[in-house]
Formats: C-alpha cells, sequence, structure tokens
C-alpha cells in the first residue's frame, strides 16, 4: 500500500514528515463502539488525562453497547467522566442497540452520511465523528481540522498563523488521502 505515501511525498511540506516517519498505518479499529467511545473520553483533554480515564473505565466496566446502555452517569463520573461525556456515553451506546450499528451498516455510507448520522446523537459533534471516521472505519480521506494537533501541525509546516478555511482548502491537495496526512501532521506535534 506504498501509494498513499508516494503521493503524499509529492508535496513539499509533507514528503520530510512521510520520509521521516515512514509509512503510518490506517487500520480501522476491531470493535466501532469501544472505538467511538475512547474518542469521547478524549475529548478535549490531555493525552494523560484521558489515558488514565480510558484507564479505569476499561477497568471497571463492560465497554459494549448493552452494558453501558443503563449504567447511571453518576457511575461513570465515578472514572472521571463529566457529567455530559457520561450521558453522551450512554447516548451511544442506546444508539449502537437500537440502530444496529456495525462495520456492515456502514460500509456503503459517505464520510458526510456516516458524520449526519452520528451527530445527531446529543453529545457527539464534527470532532467527534471525524475520529470515528478515522480510527474506527479507517476511512483515508479525512480531515479533522477542530483537532488542535491538527491545527498546531498545520501552522508548524506552513509556518504562521492559519485560520481553519485556510487549513481546509490546503489539505485538499492532500485529497484522497487527508487521512493520512493527519497521521502526518500528529506526529509534528508529538
Amino acid at each position: 500500500m506504498a501509494y498513499p505515501y508516494d503521493y503524499l511525498r509529492e508535496d513539499p511540506a509533507l514528503a520530510p514528515l512521510v520520509d521521516e516517519h515512514g509509512e503510518l498505518t490506517l487500520e480501522p479499529a476491531e470493535d466501532l463502539f469501544e472505538r467511538l467511545v475512547v474518542s469521547i473520553v478524549r475529548q478535549q483533554l490531555s493525552m494523560a488525562s484521558a489515558d488514565a480515564i480510558e484507564e479505569r473505565l476499561f477497568e471497571r466496566f463492560d465497554v459494549t453497547p448493552t452494558a453501558l446502555r443503563d449504567v447511571a452517569v453518576e457511575e461513570l463520573r465515578e472514572v472521571g467522566l463529566s457529567k455530559r461525556k457520561g450521558q453522551t456515553v450512554r447516548n451511544v451506546a442506546t444508539a449502537f442497540v437500537e440502530r444496529d450499528y456495525s462495520r456492515e451498516a456502514f460500509a456503503d455510507w459517505s464520510d458526510e452520511a456516516v458524520m449526519d448520522e452520528l451527530t445527531e446523537i446529543t453529545g457527539i459533534g464534527p470532532w467527534t465523528s471525524k475520529m470515528f471516521l478515522l480510527f474506527a472505519l479507517g476511512r483515508e480521506d479525512v480531515f479533522p481540522v477542530e483537532d488542535l494537533g491538527i491545527r498546531k501541525g498545520m501552522q508548524t509546516i506552513f509556518d504562521g498563523d492559519l485560520e481553519r478555511s485556510e487549513m481546509v482548502d490546503r489539505a485538499e491537495r492532500w485529497r484522497p488521502y487527508r487521512s493520512f496526512a493527519s497521521l502526518y501532521l500528529w506526529r509534528v506535534v508529538e
């Protein structure tokens, strides 16, 4: 699968990152629900805080839709989730059960259709739905400009302050492999 890397190497801004970090991979998650819960946990948190909460959550609960659907928000707060995130986890669990979400269910959906579906769930916004596209479904052409790491990476490789719209415009040149470009942008700030 060398083509995304060969394609991105053609861009002078990304070529040094591809050379430095090699061929980064984008693998779909084994468990879509678990991956979406991880994205909810990671919303607007430092990596260290998110890791600690995620560890406590997975130690205490069976992270499945049927198990988390009926867990009290207070119990989720005990592992470090905010009240809002606890409710979002329950909302997502309910949606997975009621709508029978699966890899097969999403297979024929466009990225926009998946995002529209997920953002109908209270508590899920554009950032979380894009993380789902990237890390749960392994979609190759997602550009999560809402992510602080992506914006910092863009500012670093393009030397300066850019508006989000400018970042989106510049990322167009990486289509149809903007997900892979995003992996490299995150490496810039790690």
